[in-house]
């Protein structure tokens, strides 16, 4: 979206180099229908390129012709499988198709189509300018180039940064103005709600594809979701799973059924009326969904809830024993986990997984 809003037109420049690559001669950018102003930045840039001959019927003296369609999609997270959006673009409902056949071969009304993320082609004009050589030697040697990293939640200064692959948190929080004052890293998501969570031992962990891999999660969106010591790790798990319950498209058993399941344990564990052996249960579910299903909607949902698990088990325990949340200013009493106090922190958690 940042780069939708900023530079379309760089989008745009992309689309139609790589179509010329590929003899393509009918785009189609995907844009969900919420984001209204970013449609319109779009559809804004596709008509200027139209008005000044770079898009329609023989480009420029080239002999090559090509059209560019914005389209703007219901929105719905499921299109972000890409034969859901193909699906979407044909009018149908979102849903993903079995494969084979994969797009490259049968795609968009049956015909070979290559779909691509906007970053990806957007990257493609700085490529053709300043070279392949130029590009890889920005990042790491296998995750070469620049990427946008989205840092959210308890930071000084959230948004999106642009740096080259294998740049640490510690070195985007300090861009950001590090965690808001007072406070300090509890844990965070290096690649978004779906990725296995980190803590502060992982700040210097550089943010390649092969590094984050290395250390147990997954670099995937690059979205760096920073929560500091007052979050309720259970709260903020059982959201996300919610999420995922809601996103799932309903086609497989284990997703449809396992989002429901596994978002009722952590409901039962978040309010108090959960039991020690259903964290196991919940482990054992999330092994049971991983891996069957069309998409991965519902796996999504289980490497926050067995990473957090693994590392706040502590914080899930207490949910249990205290019968609701610790971090619930009605339990403060009980539970003085609101309060920034180290001795006090280290007094409820025992074993030290609170602010780790």
């Amino acid at each position: 979206m940042p780069l939708l809003l900023a530079t379309p037109q760089l989008l745009v420049e992309g689309v139609i180099i790589t179509s010329y690559a590929v003899d393509c001669h009918h785009a189609f950018i995907y844009v969900r229908g919420e984001v209204l102003h970013v449609y319109r930045r779009v559809l804004r840039a596709v008509e200027e390129a139209y008005e000044r001959g770079y898009l329609g019927r023989n480009i420029l003296g080239s002999g090559f012709d090509l059209d560019v369609t914005v389209h703007a999609g219901a929105g719905a997270y499921i299109c972000g499988e890409e034969t859901a959006l193909l699906d979407s673009l044909e009018g149908l409902r979102g849903q993903p198709r079995l494969k084979p056949p994969f797009p490259a071969v049968e795609g968009l009304y049956s015909r070979p189509t290559v779909v691509n993320n906007v970053e990806s082609i957007a990257s493609v004009p700085g490529i053709i300018t300043n070279g392949a050589a130029w590009f890889a030697s920005l990042g790491t040697p296998k995750s070469t180039g620049h990427a946008l990293f989205s840092l959210s939640g308890h930071v000084t200064r959230p948004g999106q940064y642009e740096a080259p692959l294998g740049i640490t948190l510690r070195d985007l929080l300090e861009l950001a103005g590090g965690v808001r004052e007072g406070h300090e890293l509890k844990f965070w998501t290096p690649g978004g709600s779906s990725t296995p969570l980190f803590t502060a031992k992982h700040l210097d962990v550089p943010l390649d594809y092969e590094s984050v891999g290395a250390a147990g999660s997954m670099l995937g969106t690059r979205a760096l979701q920073i929560f500091d010591e007052t979050t309720c790790v259970v709260r903020a798990i059982a959201r996300w799973t919610e999420f995922y319950e809601h996103a799932s498209c309903g086609k497989c058993t284990p997703c449809r059924e396992g989002s429901y399941w596994l978002r009722r344990v952590l409901a039962r564990v978040e309010t108090g009326a959960g039991r020690r052996a259903e964290l196991d249960v919940r482990l054992d579910a999330c092994d049971s969904v991983r891996g069957t299903r069309v998409w991965r909607t519902a796996a999504r949902a289980t490497p926050p809830a067995t990473s957090g698990l693994q590392l706040f088990r502590a914080e899930f325990e207490q949910h249990i024993t205290g019968h609701g949340c610790p971090f619930d200013p009605a339990a403060a009493a009980l539970f003085p986990y609101t309060s920034r106090s180290r001795e006090n922190e280290a007094a409820v958690s025992g074993a030290g997984t609170v602010g780790a």
